[in-house]
């Protein structure tokens, strides 16, 4: 498909002096083509002509003007009698075909598709490789989970989101630094804190300080005197931080609290097959931030107002923010100040992401709205993704502040035991897989619905669907491997059949292939377009979605197209085997593992 548009665009500029990117798609079910292309409507507009002359001139010039490089196994082209008496040629590649009102349509040739599998099997790395971000450094900031509260099932969405950006950034070359920042001191710590220090509990979990979290929000949202105190408390806990104090009873337990909450966060991240580069704690960019924002306080871009320094966002349609409050402390807003510049100087990166929940969104607009007024070129490289909330069936919200949250080790849970219940079975490949895939699969931005007993299904869209597709792929190539190895040697390779001539259009063959096999192929050769664009957008779930499309087109060749024992044996599990690589690619950018056997 890239090849067409190459192609396409070629001619167009030829004929027109144009730089036009034309758009190439599969065809639909009613034209008896692969792929069709609707520049001449588009042209059509630009060189006010007909869009059916268009075509028919695009159609006329197509093989004079093509730029394809030819392949050395291949015959690519043969003369063919033009309309206008002179002589022109054709590709062997792909017929053109138009239909109304201005559509060109091209079917690919066998020898064409046949030779595309040959390529892929010969160097499939590097035929899909893209070196956009080489040389390039991209911080991935994400997940970022507060100490002293569980990992809930947002968090986990955010982590397997992130990760697998991060992901697509490293396929197209770049260095990635997979960044994690959280609140280590803040109100949120505070809250905490006033209720353990009253429970003096000795052994303490982290399900001991969810539940005082609960009840420390509940304290300062209903008890005036309790509010009062948790507001001095969140003083003392700053100081204890920046001062790195550990010899009183307090400091004890806020170092005990924050130590157990890191150590938490490691055990689930490295459960689910994600690891971060660096942690950076709120405490830690704090006094960068406070800096920036005194700075250009006397800058005019922050101001006072009631004895705490604001940015009037309202300026840029946006609202208005407290930066360091009425006490001197500095808010989150300021500490993500902090976080940006700490960044720039750890990395120097070229590309900075930023993912969060989407009610962070007008947050991060008025925080990055006042960089931009004093290092605009860091809010250029910066890269603000968000996500809806994970709703349980029932489009029931969950709240941490309120307890009645899922936690994210209760997500992998849940997998599990549908896993168990319908097949027997909890292997912890599958339920990663069907967890990451169920979250995966939808495009970012608005809530979903996480519905475990669809997420393990293996006839519908879902990890455990997928894997088993590999899986039976496997078993084919397994069960053939010693006889694949001597069609090999007594066949050559795929694709090397002998030429024929059945006269004007004989050099374009489309008679061997079984259609099942052709979308096959077809879709294979999609892959490489679909990562540019999934890159691009950082969008993994056009990876996901795509990998469901491609498993469909196997199973329809699985059950259409004998491959053990069939004339074409060899062919065809080289096709099975450039399937399980285009698969087990794709997966890994999904951050799921295929497993031996289910």
């Amino acid at each position: 498909m890239q090849e067409i548009e190459t192609s396409l665009k070629k001619v167009i500029q030829g004929l027109y002096d144009l730089d036009f990117d034309p758009e190439i798609t599969p065809s639909p079910e009613n034209i008896d083509a692969d792929y069709s292309s609707n520049a001449p409507l588009k042209l059509a507009k630009i060189l006010h002509k007909s869009p059916l002359d268009i075509a028919r001139e695009i159609e006329i010039n197509f093989g004079t003007l093509e730029t394809v490089p030819r392949e050395p196994y291949e015959a690519s082209e043969v003369s063919e009698p033009r309309n206008d008496g002179r002589e022109r040629t054709r590709s062997k590649k792909f017929k053109i075909s138009l239909s109304s009102p201005g559509f060109i349509n091209f079917t690919l040739s066998d020898d064409y598709l046949l030779n595309a599998v040959k390529d892929l099997n010969e160097n499939f790395a590097r035929s899909i490789s893209s070196n956009e971000f080489k040389g390039k450094t991209v911080v991935c900031e994400f997940s970022d989970p507060n100490p002293f509260k569980v990992l809930h099932v947002g968090h986990l969405y955010t982590s397997i989101v992130g990760d697998s950006i991060s992901r697509l950034f490293e396929y197209a070359g770049a260095k990635v630094i997979r960044a994690n920042f959280g609140g280590d001191v803040g109100l949120h710590v505070a809250k905490t804190m006033y209720i353990l220090k009253q429970k003096n509990l000795d052994d303490l979990t982290i399900e001991d300080i969810a539940k005082c979290y609960v009840e420390g929000t509940s304290a300062y949202e209903e008890d005036e005197k309790a509010k009062q105190e948790i507001t001095e408390l969140n003083k003392e806990i700053y100081k204890i931080n920046s001062e790195n104090i550990h010899d009183s009873d307090l400091a004890k337990l806020y170092w005990k609290g924050r130590e157990l909450s890191y150590d938490y966060f490691n055990q689930f991240y490295d459960s689910i097959g994600v690891k971060f580069d660096k942690y950076y704690p709120e405490s830690t960019v704090a006094e960068l931030g406070t800096k920036k924002v005194k700075e250009e306080l006397e800058n005019g871009v922050y101001e006072e107002s009631n004895g705490a320094i604001i940015f009037d966002g309202k300026k840029f349609g946006l609202h208005t923010r407290v930066f360091i409050n009425q006490a001197g402390v500095p808010t989150y807003e300021t500490k993500d100040v902090g976080l940006i510049f700490t960044k720039w100087d750890d990395y120097h990166f070229d590309k900075s992401v930023i993912i969060t929940g989407s009610e962070q969104l007008e947050y991060m607009k008025v925080v990055l709205k006042s960089i931009e007024q004093y290092a605009p070129e860091l809010v250029e490289k910066t890269s603000h993704l968000t996500h809806g909330l994970v709703k349980l069936p029932g489009n029931v919200k969950m709240s941490s502040r309120k307890g009645n949250f899922l936690r994210a080790v209760d997500v992998i849970s849940l997998i599990r035991e549908e896993l168990k219940d319908s097949y027997g079975s909890t292997d912890d490949t599958i339920s990663l897989a069907a967890t990451k895939y169920a979250f995966l699969k939808y495009k970012m931005g608005g809530n979903i619905i996480f519905d475990p007993k669809e997420s393990v299904k293996m006839t519908g869209n879902s990890g455990p669907y997928l894997l088993y597709s590999c899986v039976r792929a496997k078993k084919i190539l397994a069960s053939a491997n010693d006889a694949f190895e001597e069609h090999n040697r007594r066949r050559g390779d795929y694709g090397a059949t002998e030429a024929r001539n059945d006269g004007p259009e004989g050099a374009f063959r489309k008679s061997i292939i079984a259609d099942a096999e052709r979308n096959l192929i077809k879709k294979i050769l999609e892959y490489k377009t679909l990562l540019q664009e999934a890159v691009k957008e950082m969008a993994p779930h056009k990876v996901a979605n795509y990998l469901y499309e491609l498993a469909q087109s196997f199973s329809r060749f699985y059950e259409n197209c004998p491959v053990i024992g069939c004339n074409r044996e060899s062919e065809r599990l080289k096709l099975v085997k450039i399937y399980l690589e285009t698969m087990a690619h794709g997966l890994n950018i999904l951050g799921i593992k295929i497993p031996e056997e289910m």
